[in-house]
Parts: structure tokens; sequence; C-alpha cells
């Protein structure tokens, strides 16, 4: 049996079979026919994209791209202050479907006006000059006030590239698939500003998702009505429990408690290889803590696993920073729940982890931070050919510390801080306070909420306003 091999093929120059598809496509200079190749790949840190790459043996003519292979669940916006050379050098990951702004300048990028590419602030700048200047010998002819204006606009870009010249980029991406290089690897940049927010209608009718698709899971969890259950149920293709589950399918509904006892199993699509795959569910009490919901996928078609931890209660009402001073080895076995807005801190090692970086998980001290040190050494733009030599001094430092801490040999200070609230710390003197650990519940920000989603939500006096908005109905 042949065996199966996964949609996007890890990036990776030693395979001898790189998979890439060779088709043929019409030069758009000569008209005559080209060779386009196509390569569908999984980035680390950067999800799937795939690779385009265009060549006509007739004129020359040669061109690349990126196109992202999916979208992610909110969009992202970037604002960078451009300060000196090295931000010019900044790598920058920017899908077809965003749009570039320097307010300086009074430049704006459209969506959809150039391919998906991986460049730079300062290609970014020399690739807008190149389209402006593209038609300007015959706009001298035919139109030159037209053509002088563009000129005295190529000179405002073209002096952004000086040194000492600040100025703001902004790259607002729907899709959340751009990126903007944090030059300092480890470290919050004050120069960078990232932020997530939830899509609107229209922007998901511009990108075609439905709002079925794109409030699917927001409605799973918030709309658990006993006929939302059942219907659910039987759209499920797999629902396996345990043998008194499976003897009498009745008794779930019987006593909704039950369901806390059994590992429900469902049919997903596997985000490496898009086969159909089972993901099985459990809802898991914490102790001294709260429930929450395990999930773990396994693909059989092309062995890829994964699992993920959310939490069942929602955004808690006040954030919560917890801090932990690892001193002896048996700290490391502390368990420890972090969210996907959960961000991490080791100030010792100058070390920075958002919480996007290694999603949710349920695990030991000890487990999180070996996956923080796999994640940081399998990332492109830190340890990669990507990476600058000084970024590289820096990262392979913060991995001698982590070796250091996970083999219980250097004391640091461990800091989680989830605006959301929805981290915890096992405490070992439970349930009298732990003095190696302090928890702080704090208010959150405008921004912390606004990434959250929170300040768009309306939680009274709902059902009045949606009366109000609806039009009458004809009698």
């Amino acid at each position: 049996m042949e065996e199966l091999q996964p949609l996007y093929v890890d990036l990776a120059s030693e395979v001898d079979d790189p998979q890439v598809t060779v088709i043929s496509s019409q030069c758009m200079s000569c008209d005559k026919m080209g060779t386009t190749r196509l390569l569908m790949t999984r980035i680390p840190h950067l999800k799937e994209v795939i690779l385009t790459s265009f060549e006509c043996e007739h004129c020359g003519e040669k061109n690349t791209g990126c196109q992202m292979g999916r979208w992610q669940e909110k969009g992202v916006h970037y604002q960078l202050q451009v300060r000196d050379e090295r931000d010019l050098s900044r790598q920058i990951v920017k899908s077809g479907e965003a749009t570039v702004c320097i307010p300086e300048v009074e430049l704006e990028i459209p969506p959809n006006k150039e391919k998906g590419e991986v460049t730079t602030v300062e290609g970014i700048l020399q690739r807008t000059m190149e389209g402006l200047n593209q038609d300007q010998s015959a706009r001298r002819l035919e139109d030159p006030d037209t053509a002088l204006r563009i000129e005295n606009f190529i000179d405002e870009i073209e002096r952004l590239l000086t040194p000492g010249q600040h100025f703001t980029i902004i790259i607002d991406d729907p899709t959340g698939n751009s990126f903007v290089e944090n030059p300092k690897t480890l470290k919050e940049d004050p120069q960078l500003k990232r932020t997530l927010y939830k899509r609107t209608k229209e922007q998901n009718e511009i990108l075609g998702i439905t709002d079925e698709e794109e409030n699917v899971e927001e409605n799973a969890e918030t709309d658990r009505t006993p006929d939302a259950e059942e219907e659910e149920s039987e759209l499920s293709l797999t629902e396996e429990t345990t043998s008194e589950a499976k003897d009498d399918p009745e008794s779930l509904k019987d006593d909704p408690e039950s369901i806390k006892d059994e590992v429900l199993v469902f049919s997903t699509l596997c985000d490496r290889c898009s086969r159909p795959a089972s993901t099985n569910m459990k809802v898991t009490k914490i102790p001294h803590f709260k429930e929450v919901i395990i999930m773990a996928m396994t693909c059989e078609g092309c062995g890829n696993r994964s699992n993920e931890v959310k939490s069942g209660g929602g955004v808690e009402k006040f954030g919560r920073r917890i801090t932990l001073q690892i001193k002896e080895p048996y700290d490391l076995a502390r368990d420890v729940l972090k969210s996907e807005t959960c961000d991490l801190s080791i100030p010792e090692l100058d070390l920075v982890v958002g919480g996007g970086l290694i999603g949710g998980k349920f695990t030991t001290l000890e487990g999180l931070l070996k996956d923080i040190k796999e994640d940081l050494e399998s990332n492109p733009f830190l340890a990669g050919d990507a990476s600058r030599k000084d970024n590289q001094e820096i990262l392979d430092n913060v991995l001698y510390g982590l070796d250091d801490v996970i083999k219980g040999k250097r004391e640091v200070t461990f800091i989680m801080d989830d605006p959301a609230g929805n981290n915890y710390l096992q405490n070992l003197y439970a349930p009298d306070d732990d003095p190696q650990m302090t928890i702080e519940e704090y208010e959150r920000t405008h921004e912390q909420n606004e990434e959250l989603g929170l300040n768009d939500m309306k939680t009274e006096n709902y059902e009045e306003e949606a009366a109000v908005i609806a039009p009458p109905q004809a009698s």
C-alpha cells in the first residue's frame, strides 16, 4: 500500500522529493507559454504557505510569490516605528490581503494589488518606487503634470531610505497571516506593536467567509441548548464514549453531568494534510482551580498528532499574574495550565514568550520549558538562515540558560501573565499559601479587552437593543 503523504510538506533542504508541481502558464510579458512551479510547504511559526515561481524561456521574465494556505482565526495589525537602518532590514511576511500604510507620506498599498511575499521594510519601499516608475516614460509625454507629481512622490519615498529618517509603517491583515520581525529576539520590542482583532462582517464578505464559518466555535461554546447539542450529535460522524455509554446512548441525555466522565471522539480535518482525523475531547477538573477541556488529535493518514487545552469557564472578570521562584528540582514537576492568551517570561534570561507561541497546554513546568526550547530552536527567524549573527548569539545564551533551569542547576523567576485569567500553576502547599508563589489579580487595560474582544461585547439589555434595531414586521 502506497504511503500517504501530507498535503503540505515540511520545508527542509534535505528532502529528496520536495513535491514541486510544474505547470505551463502564459507569460504576461510576451504572451508565450512559460513554466510555473508550485510548492505547498509548512514554515515553522507561519503555518502553511504556497510558494510560486514563474519563468519564461522566451523573454526571460521571472517572478516569485507566496500565498498563505489558510486563514487564521483573527486578523492582525502591526505598527512599526522605523528609527534606523536596522529597522529597514526587518523581515516582513506580507500576505496578498494585507494593507500597508505609511502615514508620513500618505502612502497606502491596498490589498490584492500585490502577491504575498517575504521581504523587508526597505523591499516594500523599493518595490513601490519600481511600480510607480514603471510607466513614467510614456506618462511624461502624455500627461507631464501627473508624471511630475509622481516623481515628487517617489522622491518622498526615497527620502525614507536615508539614514536618520523616522516614519511609521502599518500592516493590517484580516487573514492574520502577515508577520513583522522583532530584532530584539526574545524581548519585547517598544517600536513594534502587534494587535489581534476579530474580523468585521465586511471583511469576512471580502474574504469569502460566511458568518456561520466565522462564528461556529463561538456558537458552539455559548449556545449549548439541548436542541443544539442533539443536532450536533446527529451531525457528528463519530462519537465514542466508555462501554457503558455505548450500550446506553440515552444515558448522556438523562444525566448531562456524566459527560464529564466520558471521552468524546469526533471527526475533524488534519491541520497538516487536510485528511479526516479523529479528535478526543475530555472535560477535566483541576483541583483548586476550574474545569478545562483537553483535546487531542491523531491523523492516521500522515501520523500528525497535536493536543490543545481550552478553559471551560470563558474569560474571567480579572486578569491573573502568577510569579514562581524556581529553587528546587521538584518545582519543575508542578502542574501548569497555559492558555492561548497567557504570556510567559523569565527575567533572568531576558525571555518573553507571547501567548500564541505554543498555544494552550496542560503539562508540567518542565514540559512547558522544553516546549518553549524546542519552538525557539525551530523558529526560522531566530535560528534559521534568516537569522542574524547577533540574534543567534542571544538565542544560544537563552537556550543554555533554559537547559540549566530544566536540569535544576539554576534558580530563576517564572512569570505567567494571562489577561483572560485562565492560567494555573500548582500550589504544592494547598490549601495553604505557597511561599515561593504569588498570585495577583488585576484590572485589564482597554487594549487587553480589545484583544479579547470584550469591548464590543454587550451583556446587558441586549434584548431591548435587538428589538429596537429589528425592522417592524408587515401586517
